[in-house]
């Protein structure tokens, strides 16, 4: 994360990191920038929107590709879980989605995440059958 939170500030001239939270591949959630700061991840999206990221995303080749470990799976899971709690309007999109012309985050979030939470909320789905 300080690798990223460093590229951000010397490279692209932020003030931090800026995501709110960074997931490493070992499933540890980082806080980066906090949830009352406007984040810099999706251009024209910052404002009302909360940006997670996770190490990884690309295959050998560098051809964007889904890279996340069984632990970032889990760890994303549970934060979505947590942040839909916290902000019970909360719609799940991936950066391509507000901005095609990102590849990130190399999977379709919408997909993924569309009305799970409220399955595992309801004991419908079982989180270790991911």
């Amino acid at each position: 994360m300080e690798t990223c939170r460093q590229a951000h500030i010397c490279h692209r001239g932020f003030r931090d990191i800026g995501y709110q939270f960074y997931i490493t591949r070992d499933g540890e959630i980082h806080r980066g920038r906090p949830l009352e700061k406007v984040g810099a991840h999706c251009m024209n999206h910052n404002a009302h929107s909360i940006g997670i990221c996770y190490k990884g995303g690309l295959g050998m080749n560098g051809v964007p590709k889904d890279t996340r470990t069984l632990e970032q799976r889990g760890s994303l899971l549970a934060l979505l879980r947590e942040l839909q709690r916290r902000f019970p309007k909360t719609l799940i999109v991936g950066r391509h989605d507000l901005n095609p012309m990102k590849e990130c985050p190399c999977f379709n979030c919408v997909n993924e995440f569309e009305g799970l939470l409220d399955r595992i909320d309801k004991g419908i789905y079982k989180v270790g059958a991911l």
